[in-house]
């Protein structure tokens, strides 16, 4: 057996606001993905980055600062915590091979398993462009219901205030656009997976878990 395949590895999950409130959320939905003797699952925020990634220029900021840290960071594989997957593919380059899972793209991705049509429930009338646009860059406009926004930032959606107006987008993209599955478009919504999936009787995807375990996928196939 190679030193590699022995090696657990690690896996950096960044969230590239600044938010603690946001991190602490994301730190709890990947806990069920923690097993012993598996690889490390670390969860850090960019303390330089935006208290939320609101609009595309705030995405945009953050993308240098990304490609800096996964470049000097001696992690096995990277999850981009943030529904705008700032810096995608700038930051593949900068991880030298290494894998890098944006969640938008992992959630989008398990979505399409889930259902014929997907909705994604949206902080604000900016992030329902932002997320039509990248639907359309991964040529999937034809399975996508539509975004919807509940004028929250990304810190309220890790606080218990916020659930109803959750439940409320989800039921809308299933009653009004004809979504079969709802995937909830902030890292910070992770608490909230199982209260919309009960309240609306459909799926519901929590993206930064299906990135996580696509790393771990990845990881292991690569020792293997």
């Amino acid at each position: 057996m190679s030193a590699r395949a022995a090696s657990p590895g690690r896996i950096l999950v960044l969230n590239p606001n600044s938010s603690e409130a946001v991190t602490a959320a994301i730190d709890a939905a990947v806990e069920p993905l923690r097993q012993p003797g598996g690889p490390a699952i670390a969860v850090d925020r960019l303390r330089s980055g935006p208290p939320g990634i609101a609009t595309q220029r705030d995405a945009d900021s953050v993308v240098v600062p990304l490609c800096d840290l996964v470049a000097r960071d001696p992690s096995d594989a990277f999850v981009l915590a943030c529904f705008s997957d700032p810096g995608l593919h700038a930051v593949r380059e900068a991880a030298g091979g290494r894998p890098v899972m944006g969640i938008a793209e992992w959630g989008l991705l398990r979505a399409l398993t889930l259902g014929d049509q997907f909705g994604i429930v949206a902080l604000s009338p900016a992030s329902v462009q932002r997320q039509a646009r990248y639907v359309r860059q991964m040529g999937l406009g034809a399975r996508y219901a539509g975004s919807w926004p509940i004028a929250a930032t990304a810190e309220e959606t890790a606080g218990e205030a916020v659930r109803d107006r959750l439940i409320a987008a989800a039921r809308h993209l299933v009653a009004d656009r004809g979504a079969g599955v709802v995937v909830l478009g902030c890292a910070g919504m992770a608490g909230h997976r199982r209260a919309v999936a009960d309240a609306i009787g459909r799926p519901v995807v929590e993206p930064t878990q299906w990135a996580v375990a696509a790393a771990l996928g990845a990881l292991r196939l690569a020792a293997s």
